[in-house]
């Protein structure tokens, strides 16, 4: 029922995802979002026996609820960003270790944009994101990698964007792959060099390969007065950012060694592996790009596609030039009274049915005018709290 709805397509890929499902989930929920909300409030489906059922009602209930929708805008807003650096990190076409760095910082100016700059709708996930970048994800390399990425370096000539975390994580990161103090030392002086543009640096194909040629490449060509300075940068700059490929060579292992086939010998399984494995690496190894930069941009316009979603839902039309919007909808079909609620709410019935009807009553009155500007509901919020209550009871 539902493919005939949505044209026969899926809402779900698992087999073609590799991380982020749930967003890309929410993304195929939205962009049929149209076609959901005519299927549940068809005749056809008011007549079919999962309408009557109580997984069913509850699946109903969100499809219709505005709010979900607002809730799912809102995910997708913020996860937007962050899909586009981690299938960035994750890419084997293209050595993203001179881009983290920026990419991180745009991801954050996107969602902040998405938002009109409104701190309160963004603080705490802001909070999150720092919080897991500092603690586990920022290290020396990935600032080691954003000063010798020359389309970055020299994009900024006052270099007001380099503060003293990021040449702190440089020169610990020599300090760490360097340990002949020699070496460190010539590696210093050719710093200057780089920093000033001197030599076959600052020729003018080297200033026009900066953004047209990937770092590793563009070290190469034009790193030949400052050898010492374009090993480190070469070295530093072909280092991978994400751990997906011990993964993938994980899953080959599992998928070797099953249940039918559980006596190999060690030895042998390896080897299977190993050719498994290194077979694939070959052939995406043959099929990459290593020329091309990679291009933030698409980090920049990774909401644009959410700019003609509705501020509110409640306030959408169901038939476009009539009065009758989905905010409507969802309060003649008692929608807004059980809004989240959890699968075992439906079956403990009147208990806390006064609870639930009068917060959301609350949601749907006008807001104050302290309030105005603030999001009508935080169902985030009214799950945990209703999720406390199941605890205590």
């Amino acid at each position: 029922m539902m493919r005939r709805y949505t044209k026969q397509r899926n809402l779900v890929k698992p087999a073609k995802t590799r991380f982020a499902t749930a967003f890309l989930t929410l993304y195929s929920f939205y962009k049929q979002k149209k076609n959901l909300r005519t299927l549940f409030m068809s005749t056809e489906w008011n007549e079919s026996i999962y309408s009557k059922e109580t997984l069913g009602k509850e699946v109903a209930r969100h499809i219709i609820s505005p709010f979900f929708w607002n809730d799912v805008v809102q995910a997708l807003r913020v996860g937007g960003p962050l899909i586009h650096v981690l299938r960035m990190v994750d890419g084997e076409k293209k050595p993203p270790m001179g881009y983290i760095y920026e990419a991180m910082d745009r991801a954050k100016e996107s969602i902040e944009k998405a938002f009109n700059y409104d701190t309160r709708k963004y603080k705490s996930v802001f909070e999150i994101i720092d919080a897991r970048w500092t603690d586990q994800l920022h290290q020396p390399l990935h600032a080691a990698g954003h000063i010798l990425n020359p389309g970055l370096y020299y994009k900024n000539n006052d270099m007001k964007t380099l503060t003293e975390d990021v040449w702190q994580g440089y020169h610990k990161c020599v300090e760490r792959m360097i340990p002949d103090k020699n070496l460190q030392d010539k590696i210093g002086e050719e710093l200057g060099v780089y920093m000033k543009a001197d030599g076959l640096l600052g020729i003018e194909s080297a200033i026009r390969a900066r953004t047209l040629r990937s770092p590793v490449e563009w070290w190469m060509q034009y790193g030949h007065n400052v050898p010492n300075l374009q090993q480190f940068a070469i070295r530093v700059q072909s280092l991978t950012c994400s751990a997906s490929g011990c993964e993938r060579n994980w899953s080959v292992y599992e998928h070797i060694h099953s249940k039918k086939r559980n006596r190999l010998e060690l030895t042998r399984l390896n080897d299977l592996v190993f050719i498994k494995y290194n077979r694939t690496l070959a052939r995406r190894y043959n099929a990459r790009n290593t020329i091309d930069p990679i291009l933030l941009d698409s980090i920049d316009e990774a909401n644009e596609w959410l700019t003609g979603a509705p501020q509110d839902h409640q306030d959408e039309e169901v038939y476009e030039g009539e009065s009758l919007t989905y905010g409507d909808v969802s309060m003649a079909s008692g929608v807004e009274e059980n809004i989240y609620s959890f699968r075992g709410s439906t079956l403990r019935g009147n208990e806390r049915g006064a609870r639930g009807s009068s917060s959301s009553r609350n949601l749907v009155d006008e807001p104050s005018d302290d309030e105005e500007d603030d999001d009508q509901v935080e169902p985030l919020v009214m799950a945990l709290e209703e999720f406390e209550d199941l605890v205590e009871e």
